[in-house]
């Protein structure tokens, strides 16, 4: 099983801290994070697109090349690239190119998009949200298999007659996975299409979402695909220190600010310490606490659902640089090599 990091490279001032993290700091810390998960032994780690101030990364592939020149095992990917408002043929030409830098360890991570400040930005209509993917995957696929693209158009792409795509990549094709927040219509097509699957949990009790997996598998089969041999992934939020009440004392009050924060403009209920601690309980969907307590939940959780692939987001608000660094030497030395030992 592959074990990684996520994150949305996040920057501003910390209502908690007091602190200030410019992107300018923001991103170097990145990379040296990203560099350290190389080194510990991490098999992936993923960076997500946004477009808005609190955010430093709104364009991935450039980080992770970054970070590319640095690492020599590590897989990159996005997580997510926002794939509405993007051009599927430039999203292919970066991270093949990201590809080419990293000698065949880049991956692309597609969505929808929960947060949607991209879709003005570049010109996009919500309301054709779903067809927008929809069209643009089928495009980005096409421009993977074949080097000469020949795509007819759809009412939300252009026509490419016979044109080559390049740079190709190292590897044979660039793995592209389908990532998803929880809705069936989502996990049935990309079974449908045969596409690695990443399913997403930030809340409620991970159990509740096992059933999703079974229905991915279950149309894969349906459409001719094995299912036994497709990628899935399970992208959760936690953090590791050497004790469960530093965990507790490095993430918490960050963590809290932000969902506080993003659930105000979604309509979520504000969070506070005893929901956190609820959430980091053995059952919760927050995998939080000492390495020994994060193995046991990510065993637990495999026994669940089977993937072959797990993410944590672990820097999530102003969490302290050098916490965070600790908890990826951790992460990477102490949980992921238990993980690797019970599963063999």
């Amino acid at each position: 099983m592959e074990i990684g990091l996520y994150t949305f490279g996040d920057a501003g001032t910390s209502q908690v801290m007091g602190e200030t993290v410019s992107p300018e700091t923001r991103l170097r810390h990145l990379v040296e994070e990203i560099e350290l998960a190389d080194q510990v032994g991490l098999d992936v780690f993923g960076l997500g697109e946004h477009h808005r101030a609190d955010y430093a990364v709104s364009a991935p592939a450039m980080v992770l090349a970054a970070a590319a020149t640095r690492t020599r095992h590590i897989r990159l990917t996005s997580a997510v690239t926002v794939l509405g408002s993007e051009d599927p043929i430039r999203v292919f030409q970066q991270y093949s190119t990201l590809d080419n830098l990293s000698g065949g360890r880049a991956e692309v991570m597609v969505g929808r998009g929960s947060f949607i400040e991209s879709f003005p930005l570049f010109g996009q209509e919500l309301d054709d949200y779903d067809a927008l993917f929809i069209e643009k995957l089928g495009k980005l696929l096409a421009a993977n298999d074949d080097e000469i693209l020949d795509w007819p158009g759809t009412t939300h792409t252009v026509p490419v007659p016979q044109r080559g795509v390049y740079p190709r990549p190292v590897q044979k094709n660039l793995p592209i996975w389908v990532a998803v927040g929880g809705t069936p219509e989502s996990v049935v097509r990309a079974g449908q299409m045969g596409r690695p699957l990443a399913l997403g949990i930030i809340g409620g009790q991970p159990a509740r979402f096992a059933p999703l997996f079974d229905l991915y598998r279950r149309a894969a089969t349906q459409a001719g695909h094995d299912a036994g041999g497709l990628e899935t992934s399970l992208n959760l939020h936690g953090f590791v220190a050497r004790t469960r009440d530093q965990a507790l004392e490095n993430f918490a009050s960050t963590y809290a600010e932000v969902m506080t924060r993003l659930g105000a403009e979604r309509g979520w209920p504000p969070m506070g310490r005893q929901q956190i601690e609820a959430a980091a309980a053995p059952g919760g969907s927050l995998f939080l606490g000492s390495p020994d307590e994060v193995v046991d939940k990510i065993l637990a959780a495999h026994e669940l659902f089977g993937f072959s692939r797990i993410l944590l987001q672990m820097a999530i608000g102003a969490v302290d640089h050098a916490a965070l660094m600790q908890a990826i030497e951790l992460f990477g030395t102490r949980v992921a090599p238990k993980v690797r030992k019970a599963l063999s």
